[in-house]
């Protein structure tokens, strides 16, 4: 792409009161067992991708958050619009598989459970939000 230009951010799903209602009745024990395999998947060699998997969507069971998606619109060099998704730059797979072993998997165990300790506060649900959101970060590096 030879020009940007910008970067909208797309969100969608329930609006509040439904997303109030399902952290009532099923989110704040939902995320807790989602919370307790993704930490037992992560820390077997064949369960790490579904543990991961589980960690990515911890806002979406917890209150129905829907993950944020950033496009960047620009035009290629024909002139032509082109839409595609941002991804960030990540670290090299070897120094986050390496992060992973020495502390990701034991440090995300704890993020997570202080994460689902927070948001059965009900007043820290979106300090709870933010910290299940930089999970994939503390377990492996992995930047949204």
């Amino acid at each position: 792409m030879s020009g940007t230009l910008g970067t909208p951010e797309h969100k969608s799903g329930p609006g509040l009161l439904v997303r109030a209602v399902w952290w009532f009745f099923v989110g704040w024990w939902a995320s807790g067992v989602a919370v307790a395999v993704a930490w037992l998947a992560l820390v077997t060699i064949i369960g790490i991708p579904i543990g991961i998997w589980i960690v990515n969507r911890l806002p979406t069971i917890l209150t129905l958050r829907p993950r944020t998606r950033v496009w960047t619109l620009g035009q290629d060099a024909d002139g032509r619009s082109v839409v595609s998704e941002r991804d960030r730059p990540q670290v090299a797979w070897p120094l986050r598989g390496l992060w992973f072993l020495l502390v990701g998997w034991w440090a995300s165990g704890v993020w997570m459970g202080l994460a689902w300790v927070v948001q059965v506060t009900v007043i820290g649900i979106p300090v709870a939000l933010l910290m299940f959101n930089r999970t994939p970060f503390i377990a492996s590096v992995y930047r949204y």
